[in-house]
């Protein structure tokens, strides 16, 4: 059993594992059950006992999206609207004041939690002398619902803020720093994190920020998002006004409520050839949020927050294996780009000349796929680098184009690949992720490099000194069978948004 531990709201005990000390489970905030539902994340009551720590918690209500978890090997787990815990692996509970890295997951908004094996903390808290801690936080429709009737809004993320709060006030107890935060998540995690970065509520709970596959356009406007609400609400047959009918809810009805509301925007919308929009997400509601927070960067509002920003190379392939239709022609992918970019036949050309030159596949395919992803992530990236290093020196940009073995090679170096490299847990999902000798050395590269940043602000690595965000040569340190720099990496593509995003 790992020392018993005094926090803010009671004791609790972990189990020592590989000489680490764990702790799964840990209560951050109240239940946000009964009158709690739909209201932003209370204090917890505490405890008088011992808590035991050594078992993971429930995890958010949700739907498993099988074919991802079959990717990625993920299991089953229980399930609660009590689930508001995160998870700690420490080196030891002593007063070392080490780096402590806070996970945020992914998963559109809807899916996810701390508790997945691919994040397991171990490799990086042992490999680097660090605390690593993952999180829940409410999803869907319980986290991201926004009507007026509720008075209230951005419950997921303000779950968020309040788990920062409590590492803050807490993990000194566990070994860590606070004075030393780095937060870091991908996909929903990644806008999650760029979204903290933008939002005067987190001021001040983080040191260092690293966004991966998500950046700081993936707001919505209220208006938009009661909109959202309303069409949930159709789906639930409950009236969007009706603040008891939606307290009184049964959680099933709300998750089967919130996938058909889902299914509308994401899935129809990928079989169409159409860009996917989540109906649930971070509201500009006037508090949490005062704008779109690429807006808010931009101004300033993480101003000397280090930043290591990035995506791969190949993002929305993962998707377009999730959703398997006919390969496009040339006239159905310059449809789904003009819906991107508003001049799809001059975005095709751009695309198809930039790959043509560099001896690249020239498919429809390839090509709306590229663009998709550009438009998703790397472009969005790179506006976030560029407003970031306004009001930082340390802003670094990365990318990963390592490939998958999966599907014989057809995900490329696509969405969620680098997750495995960064927790160095490729081996739990090695047909998603590989293996061998190069996987391996990857893993190690990549946990480093992160490790490094959340030491110092400074992604450097004794192997492999990073050059500086700079908007003019856009210095980007490519990831995969090997580690280069690029300038302007793909710029031709990338300058075809200018003005559009």
């Amino acid at each position: 059993m790992a020392a018993i531990v005094q926090t803010e709201y009671g004791r609790v005990h972990g189990s020592s594992e590989n000489g680490l000390s764990v702790y799964r489970g840990i209560p951050y905030a109240a239940p946000p059950v009964g009158d709690l539902r739909f209201r932003v994340a209370r204090p917890h009551s505490g405890w008088d006992d011992v808590l035991d720590c050594e078992s993971f918690r429930p995890i958010a209500p949700q739907i498993p999206n099988e074919a991802l978890d079959a990717m990625i090997g993920a299991a089953p787990q229980e399930q609660s609207e009590d689930c508001l815990f995160l998870n700690i692996w420490t080196p030891g509970t002593d007063d070392a004041a080490r780096p402590v890295m806070v996970w945020i997951h992914g998963g559109a908004f809807t899916i996810g939690c701390g508790s997945e094996g691919l994040y397991n903390g171990r490799m990086l808290a042992s490999r680097g002398d660090v605390v690593v801690v993952t999180i829940n936080y409410r999803l869907g429709a319980l986290g991201f619902l926004h009507l007026p009737a509720l008075e209230e809004s951005n419950f997921g993320m303000r779950d968020q803020v309040a788990a920062l709060r409590w590492v803050r006030d807490n993990i000194a107890s566990f070994g860590g720093d606070p004075g030393n935060i780095t937060i870091f998540g991908e996909s929903a995690g990644g806008m999650s994190v760029a979204s903290l970065m933008g939002s005067p509520e987190a001021t001040g709970l983080f040191h260092r920020a690293i966004p991966q596959s998500g950046a700081g356009h993936h707001g919505i406007e209220d208006v938009q998002a009661v909109e959202h609400g309303r069409m949930f609400c159709d789906h639930l047959g409950v009236n969007p006004d009706d603040a008891e009918a939606l307290q009184s809810a049964s959680v099933e009805d709300i998750v089967a409520a919130q996938a058909k509301l889902e299914e509308q925007m994401l899935y129809v919308a990928m079989e169409a050839g159409k860009q996917p929009e989540m109906p649930f997400r971070p509201v500009i509601d006037g508090e949490f949020l005062t704008e779109m927070p690429i807006d808010a960067v931009r101004a300033g509002q993480a101003a000397g927050v280090s930043a290591l920003i990035g995506c791969l190379d190949e993002e929305s392939k993962l998707f377009a294996a999730m959703v398997p239709t006919e390969p496009p022609n040339e006239e159905d992918a310059v449809a789904v780009m003009d819906g991107l970019h508003g001049d799809g036949q001059r975005l095709y050309d751009i695309y198809r000349a930039a790959r043509e030159a560099r001896g690249e596949s020239i498919t429809p395919y390839e090509i709306q796929t590229a663009a998709s992803g550009d438009e998703l992530f790397r472009v969005p990236a790179i506006r976030l680098l560029d407003a970031q290093s306004q009001h930082s020196d340390q802003t670094w940009c990365y990318l990963f184009d390592w490939k998958s073995p999966m599907l014989d090679g057809a995900l490329g170096s696509c969405h969620a690949l680098d997750i495995p490299f960064v927790f160095g847990t490729h081996g739990v999902a090695s047909a998603f992720a590989g293996e061998g000798v190069a996987a391996n050395a990857l893993a190690e590269l990549t946990m480093d490099t992160w490790l490094a940043f959340a030491r110092t602000g400074d992604p450097s690595t004794g192997n492999l000194p990073w050059p500086k965000w700079d908007a003019e040569t856009r210095q980007t340190v490519v990831l995969g069978e090997s580690a280069r720099i690029e300038d302007d990496f793909r710029g031709e593509e990338v300058a075809a948004w200018d003005g559009v995003l």
